[in-house]
Formats: C-alpha cells, sequence, structure tokens
C-alpha cells in the first residue's frame, strides 16, 4: 500500500488494485488508476464495462446510472487507504450518497471509453496522524462530456473501535441469513432473481399496490450474503450499496417504469441495517408526470429508520462548467 501512496504523487498513475477498492474480483473494479494533483486533488480514470453481471446495461442503449454510485464508494476507499494512508484492516462506514447523472450520456456505445474522474477531498478530519472521515466529490466525463457528478462522505474505524462498536453482532456473519422469495425480476427492474433485493411481505398490505402519490408501497428487503457482487465478502451487516440498490429497485416497482432511469439519487444512512431483522423498504411516489418522476424509500428496521433516500428519474440537470486541466468539480 505505501508503494501506490509514493508512486501517485508527482502526475505518476498508480494502478488501483481490487485490496485497495475493497473487491475480492478484478471484473468488479470501476476505478483503474490515479494521479495525485495536490494534498486533496486526484484524477482517476475509471472504466464501466457493458457486460459487467450485476452493474449492466438497463436496456438495448442505456448502462446503469447506479455504476456511479459504486464508482464513487470504490474510488473514496481506494484514495482512502493509498493517498491518505489508511490501514488496511480499517472499517468503512457510508453516511450519504449524492449522484447525479445524465442518462442520456450513459450510452452503451461509449462503453468502451474510459471514465476521467476529477476528485477533490473535503471535510478531511483526523485522529491523532489517522484519517477519521472525509468527504469526496467527484466528476465523471467520458469522450469529453460530463456524464456524472457526485458526493459522499465515509467514516473510518479501526479495528479495535469497530469491535467495541458493534459488539455481539459480529458474530452475525457466521449465521445463515433466511432468503426469502424475492419479487419478479421484472416488479424489480432486474433480469435475475439472485440480483433482487425486495421480498413481498408475508402479510397483505391495503397500501401495498399504491403508485401515486401521497400512498406507499412496501417490501421486505431480501438479504442474499452468497451475492458475489453484493457481498464480495462475509461482513456482520447489510453494506450501503444493497441499501441503495433496494432504494432503485423500490422506486421501479412502485412508479412502474422499465427502465427506471435515475438522474438525481441522494440517500443518507443513519444506522447499521442489521442481517437478522427484518428490514421494511417502503417507497412513496412524490410526483409523477410524463417527463419526470420522484420516489422517496425509507428502510425501517427494529422501530427506526436505517436510511432514507429520494431519486428522480427525468431530464438531467447537470451543467457542465468545462473541465479544463485538474478542474475542481463544483458541489
Amino acid at each position: 500500500m505505501a508503494a501506490n501512496a509514493a508512486g501517485g504523487d508527482g502526475g505518476t498513475s498508480t494502478r488501483i488494485t481490487p485490496e485497495l477498492a475493497h473487491r475480492p474480483r478484478a471484473s468488479d473494479v470501476f476505478p483503474a488508476e490515479w494521479t495525485r494533483l495536490s494534498d486533496t486533488r486526484f484524477r482517476v480514470t475509471a472504466h464501466w464495462p457493458d457486460d459487467h453481471p450485476f452493474f449492466g446495461p438497463v436496456d438495448d442503449r442505456h448502462q446503469d446510472p447506479m455504476i456511479v454510485g459504486e464508482t464513487i464508494r470504490q474510488t473514496s476507499l481506494a484514495l482512502a487507504h493509498a493517498a491518505f494512508d489508511v490501514p488496511a484492516d480499517t472499517h468503512f462506514v457510508m453516511w450519504d450518497l449524492d449522484v447525479a447523472t445524465d442518462p442520456q450520456a450513459l450510452r452503451r456505445a461509449d462503453a468502451a471509453e474510459p471514465v476521467t474522474v476529477d476528485v477533490v477531498c473535503s471535510e478531511i478530519r483526523r485522529r491523532g496522524r489517522g484519517l477519521s472521515s472525509m468527504r469526496t466529490t467527484m466528476e465523471f466525463r467520458r469522450a469529453g462530456r460530463l456524464v456524472a457528478r457526485g458526493t459522499g462522505s465515509t467514516g473510518c474505524t479501526s479495528p479495535a473501535a469497530y469491535r467495541r462498536l458493534r459488539g455481539d453482532r459480529l458474530a452475525a456473519r457466521e449465521k445463515p441469513v433466511p432468503l426469502p422469495p424475492a419479487v419478479s425480476p421484472d416488479e424489480a427492474g432486474r433480469t435475475h432473481d439472485q440480483d433482487v433485493v425486495l421480498a413481498p411481505l408475508d402479510a397483505p398490505q391495503p397500501h401495498r399496490a399504491a403508485h401515486h402519490g401521497g400512498r406507499t408501497a412496501t417490501w421486505l428487503l431480501r438479504v442474499n450474503t452468497a451475492h458475489p457482487v453484493l457481498f464480495p465478502r462475509p461482513n456482520d451487516h447489510v453494506p450501503g450499496m444493497v441499501l441503495f440498490e433496494a432504494a432503485r429497485q423500490a422506486a421501479t416497482a412502485a412508479t412502474g417504469k422499465r427502465p427506471f432511469l435515475p438522474s438525481d439519487m441522494s440517500a443518507s444512512f443513519n444506522h447499521y441495517a442489521e442481517l437478522h431483522s427484518p428490514c421494511l423498504i417502503e417507497a412513496e411516489v412524490l410526483e409523477k408526470g410524463e417527463d419526470e418522476t420522484t420516489v422517496r424509500v425509507h428502510g425501517h428496521q427494529d422501530n427506526q429508520t436505517v436510511f432514507t433516500a429520494v431519486l428522480t428519474s427525468g431530464a438531467s440537470r447537470l451543467a457542465d462548467p468545462g473541465p479544463g486541466p485538474g478542474a475542481q468539480p463544483q458541489r
């Protein structure tokens, strides 16, 4: 890891390994290399493969906008390790994630083109000489066109502090998690059962089929710990990106839009989602028009809100100020 950090200085590009991105399989790593521009600014080259088994195309023309959020997550972890010397055994928690995309620019025809990611790290907090938390803000360009922008904040916890924080819940990773039947893949906007993270509730719900503003639809979070992308390694809680995907699938099911192409997505994560306690996913269509639809999604578990997300499918609001050398992303 130290070699990566040294190699990233002075304009030298350094490869991002699966270990840095917290992915065991190289095929699941989207950021490929990084370059340091200053103490807090970096440029990353990423690749968004058209044939990824989970973050693949959503129809015959568009790549999945969710790949942007996953790239933010992986890039944030990789830079924390390589540029800020965070130890490999550190535990990370995602506090929030905001993504704006131009779905019409995420074209499958451009999938072979590399993605240039300009990264600014801010709100950097340290504990002693170690990193405690930081925010990463990123702009994504492909073929010279701004295709996405995003920001997220991440906290870092030492192994000892994490053991104190999680206590007996650490044993959850060793206990099998029952896998309920999934809703139909078409309802969730997926192709395969194994990729569906929503399950129907056992008890009939009078509001279950509501598809318009002011009313809600509810599902059970379906936790498949054997999924190679959603659970790449044993975990004692549900990863934040699984909850983010649950929000997108709930928005798809609640609106009936196929595909539901989010141009704006935001999520805040309030508590760990536990593996062995039912988590209800509730979607409310706030506004549904011909050109734009907005859905708010909550995750509820043990009488508390685990996360809240808002997703909008419609025209992109991205404005490109022009890249320029080492341009700083706008937040």
